[in-house]
């Protein structure tokens, strides 16, 4: 199955369950996709004590999965997109949207 994720919060807990599915389910055999928006754009610098989201990107990435960055969410934070989760676009998350048999929005 094709999964498409928006993550729309920086609430850590949020986050970090957010990839912790995606990362589930691409070791149960699915594609799955991140779309990071809004405050979502945000997921690699947050740091929490009790929700170590670097770990839970790092494991999502390791097994093949894909993560977008809305560009302009990021320009309006004055943010960059990364290696890990590259500047996209609207079309982007239209995509991911049209490929998924299912989206889940996270915030």
């Amino acid at each position: 199955m094709k999964i498409g994720i928006i993550i729309n919060t920086n609430e850590p807990e949020t986050v970090w369950n957010a990839f912790r599915f995606g990362t589930t389910s691409l070791l149960n055999d699915h594609e799955v996709k991140i779309f990071l928006l809004g405050r979502g754009v945000e997921a690699e610098n947050i740091r929490d004590e009790k929700f170590n989201i670097q770990e839970q990107i790092q494991l999502f990435v390791k097994n093949n999965g894909k993560i977008f960055s809305c560009g302009s969410c990021l320009k309006i934070r004055q943010m960059q997109g990364s290696e890990v989760c590259p500047v996209s676009t609207m079309h982007d998350m239209l995509h991911i949207v049209e490929e998924s048999d299912k989206v889940l929005v996270f915030g």
